[in-house]
C-alpha cells in the first residue's frame, strides 16, 4: 500500500505531466519541492490555484500539483490575472512560477504593482539568467560582463528581483538555490503560510546555456559560493486566533522565532551574521553587499509582520465574489435609481 498524507492522498496525487526540459534542469528539482510541501502539509489540490507567464519556468505549471485550477498567462502578464482570480475567490490558495525574464523585463511593471498590492500568493522566481526557451539570450538578470558561447558580451548591470521586492513593498522575501533541496523546502513550507505576497527568488541553472563556472547562475558557482544566513524549521504549533504584533529579542547565536499569523512560526538560527530579517535597511544592505561581492547569500531575507491584503483593502465581503448569487451581485432597478439621484 502507497503511503498517503493526512487527507488520504498519495505522492503520486501532487505531480502531473512528465518533465519536457532539459535533463538536470533546475526548474524540476524546484517542481519536486512544490509536490513534496504539497503532499506532506495535505493541502487539497483543489484549494489551490497555479499560474504562470511563459518561458521555461512558466511550463512547470504542467509538471506539478496536478488536479489543481491553472492559468498560463501571457509572458510578464501573471501578476494581473493571479490579482484577478484572487478578488473572485480570496479563499484559494495561489501560487505563481515566473522566470527572470518574465519578472525582470517584461513583466517588472506588473510585478512590482502586485508587491505594494500585496496580493496573497507565492510568488517563485526561477532565475538561471538567460531566456533558455529561445535559445540562451542575455536576461535582466545576466551578470554584468558576462560573455555567451552565443550572444557575445553583456554590458549591462543586473536587476536584483529579491532587493525589487523589497524595496517594492513585499513582505515576505527570500533567496535560494535549486541545488540546496532542504532549503527550497523549508522556505516554500514558510512561504505558504505567509499573509501577503511572499517571494522566492531561487536560482536555479540552465544547464544548457548558462552551466559555465564563471556565472552566478551555474551549479558550479551556486555550490561553491552559497552561504546560508541561517538555518531554517518551520514548525506547527496549535492554531492561534489572537493577532499581535510580531517583536522578538534575540542575541548572537540564539535562535529568532518569527510568528506568522495562522499559528505556524519559522525559527532562523543565525549562523555567521549578526542579520536580522525584519530589518528593511539591512536588507537592502545585505543584498548590496552581496552583489559587490559575488556572494550567493541564501535564507529569508526580509520578512515584515503581514499589512493587509488586497481583499482586505478593497473590503471583499467574506464570501467569495465567485460564489455569490445573481440576486446579490445585480442591484434592481430602485437601487440603481438611487445611486444616480445622489450622483446627479
Amino acid at each position: 500500500m502507497a503511503k498517503t498524507n493526512a487527507i488520504g492522498l498519495e505522492r503520486t496525487d501532487y505531480r502531473a505531466q512528465p518533465s519536457t526540459l532539459c535533463p538536470g534542469c533546475g526548474h524540476d528539482s524546484i517542481a519536486n519541492q512544490i509536490i513534496t510541501m504539497a503532499y506532506e502539509l495535505g493541502i487539497p489540490p483543489h484549494r489551490l490555484v497555479k499560474f504562470s507567464g511563459i518561458g521555461c519556468s512558466s511550463k512547470s505549471l504542467a509538471y506539478f500539483w496536478g488536479r489543481t485550477h491553472g492559468f498560463n498567462a501571457l509572458h510578464g502578464r501573471m501578476p494581473s490575472v493571479a490579482t484577478g482570480a484572487h478578488l473572485a475567490n480570496h479563499t484559494l490558495l495561489s501560487l505563481g512560477v515566473s522566470g527572470d525574464g518574465d519578472s525582470g523585463s517584461i513583466g517588472l511593471g506588473q510585478y512590482k504593482h502586485m508587491l505594494r498590492r500585496n496580493v496573497p500568493m507565492v510568488y517563485i522566481i526561477e532565475n538561471n539568467g538567460v531566456y533558455g526557451l529561445t535559445k540562451g539570450q542575455f536576461s535582466a538578470t545576466a551578470d554584468l560582463d558576462q560573455n555567451s558561447k552565443y550572444y557575445g558580451h553583456n554590458p549591462l548591470p543586473p536587476v536584483d528581483l529579491a532587493l525589487e521586492a523589497i524595496v517594492g513593498g513585499a513582505t515576505f522575501v527570500a533567496r535560494s538555490f535549486s541545488g540546496d533541496a532542504k532549503q527550497v523546502q523549508q522556505l516554500l513550507r514558510a512561504a505558504i503560510h505567509h499573509e501577503g505576497t511572499a517571494v522566492l527568488d531561487i536560482i536555479s541553472p540552465c544547464v544548457t546555456f548558462n552551466n559555465q563556472p564563471d556565472s552566478t547562475k551555474s551549479y558550479p558557482y551556486g555550490k561553491e559560493h552559497e552561504i546560508a544566513l541561517h538555518e531554517i524549521a518551520v514548525m506547527s504549533p496549535d492554531y492561534i486566533e489572537e493577532k499581535s504584533e510580531i517583536t522578538t529579542d534575540y542575541e548572537a547565536g540564539e535562535v529568532i522565532t518569527v510568528e506568522m499569523h495562522d499559528g505556524t512560526y519559522i525559527r532562523l538560527k543565525k549562523l555567521d551574521r549578526d542579520y536580522d530579517p525584519r530589518n528593511r535597511a539591512q536588507a537592502i544592505q545585505l543584498l548590496e553587499e552581496a552583489s559587490r561581492e559575488e556572494l550567493l547569500l541564501t535564507g529569508l531575507l526580509y520578512y515584515e509582520e503581514p499589512r493587509p491584503t488586497l481583499a482586505q483593502t478593497e473590503n471583499l465581503v467574506d464570501t467569495p465574489l465567485a460564489h455569490l448569487t445573481e440576486e446579490k451581485l445585480r442591484p434592481p432597478r430602485e437601487a440603481l435609481e438611487k445611486l444616480m439621484q445622489e450622483l446627479a
